[in-house]
């Protein structure tokens, strides 16, 4: 994996975590400063604990977040963490009973007490998190300890990165309702030069979305593409990366090359990318056959119900190919966590109760040979 590559999939690279592959980002980072700062608009963080290349996407996305948060606590508690290190020393040391009691102290919206199981399950989510991505070290005890005993201790190690965690605004946010506000504050200042504004943010949605669809609001995106020219950009990137740039009247598509190992793209070698794989075959197949038929954006709209028999029909078609897990679980289940991974993949949306299926889900198909079952 390239040290680009290694920047676009990782939060940060903290130095107190592996020195080795801090230094090789720092010793490399230079080469790609062209497209990240100028092309792309990043801010990189360079100093002696942590590298962080802050990827802000063009508009707000379904895999925003993190993963392993899924309740709206597990961000309350992370960001009291945040706040507890602020007065805390780079590399000192405290005891998990001093974060509790802060966070006690400062939540005011409710009470927190310990005793209760829920709240410390989800303590102990974010602390496994903090520790995982670099912001804390323990030293002695366990977390999970704490999970069966709200009087158990654990003592941590700050390596002071937790800082940088969070970005750093040029104006005021407190006024701030939307994600929409967070993405436009990135380009404060800039008014003045739209065009500045325009290629950062062809920029970003080619690298980061799943494809780039013509509307009403891109309008002036695709308008960049064709007078700038596709040539030119996808030599910005191909420079870097193993890559093509596909644009055709409705869509634009960066594709990776096999060998690209850049976070997470589509599909993905996993049982529920197969299974989108052998979704987006039967719609394609349902297109083919004018069972269904897109507008004029090339976008489809079909029935949530319908769409939910797709899903049904294709776990009794292919079922015997899929892992245990997905063999095994019930029709409805099964529809839900398919609904789920195409949903956060960017796959699919709702709109007014129905379906709509993005041009990137029909672009690539999966069928398994005839003899599968064998």
């Amino acid at each position: 994996m390239s040290v680009l590559e290694k920047l676009l999939s990782a939060r940060w690279f903290v130095k107190a975590v592996n020195k080795e592959e801090y230094y090789q980002v720092k010793d490399e980072i230079g080469k790609y400063q062209s497209l990240l700062s100028e092309k792309l608009g990043y801010h990189i963080i360079v100093n002696p604990y942590v590298i962080k290349l802050e990827k802000i996407p063009a508009v707000p996305e379904n895999w925003m977040g993190i993963a392993e948060f899924n309740e709206p606590m597990d961000y309350v508690f992370f960001c009291l963490t945040l706040m507890f290190l602020e007065d805390k020393e780079i590399e000192g040391q405290f005891i998990l009973s001093q974060l509790t009691e802060f966070m006690q102290s400062t939540w005011k919206q409710s009470d927190i007490d310990w005793k209760i199981y829920q709240n410390r399950r989800c303590l102990v989510k974010v602390l496994k998190y903090c520790v995982k991505c670099g912001i804390l070290q323990v030293y002695d005890g366990s977390e999970d300890s704490f999970k069966n005993d709200s009087q158990a201790d654990v003592l941590y190690l700050n390596t002071g990165v937790s800082r940088y965690f969070m970005r750093n605004f040029t104006k005021d946010i407190t006024g701030f309702t939307s994600a929409e506000d967070f993405i436009g504050e990135d380009w404060f200042g800039l008014d003045e030069d739209r065009g500045i504004i325009r290629r950062q943010r062809v920029y970003r949605r080619l690298l980061m979305s799943m494809g780039m669809e013509r509307t009403e609001e891109t309008e002036e995106d695709f308008a960049y593409i064709r007078t700038y020219g596709k040539k030119n950009i996808e030599k910005d990137f191909s420079e870097l990366l193993d890559c093509e740039l596909q644009v055709y009247r409705n869509q634009a598509f960066l594709v990776l090359s096999e060998d690209s190992n850049m976070g997470r793209c589509f599909p993905e070698t996993n049982t529920l990318s197969d299974i989108a794989l052998l979704i987006a075959h039967m719609i394609r197949d349902m297109v083919g056959s004018g069972k269904l038929e897109p507008d004029r954006q090339d976008r489809i709209y079909i029935d949530e119900n319908q769409f939910l028999d797709i899903i049904e029909t294709c776990k009794k078609t292919y079922q015997s190919g899929f892992a245990k897990l997905y063999r095994e679980m019930t029709a409805k289940e099964f529809c839900r966590v398919v609904m789920e991974y195409l949903t956060q993949m960017e796959l699919i949306g709702k709109e007014e109760g129905r379906i709509r299926i993005r041009a990137a889900f029909c672009r690539i198909v999966g069928v398994y040979p005839e003899n599968f079952e064998a």
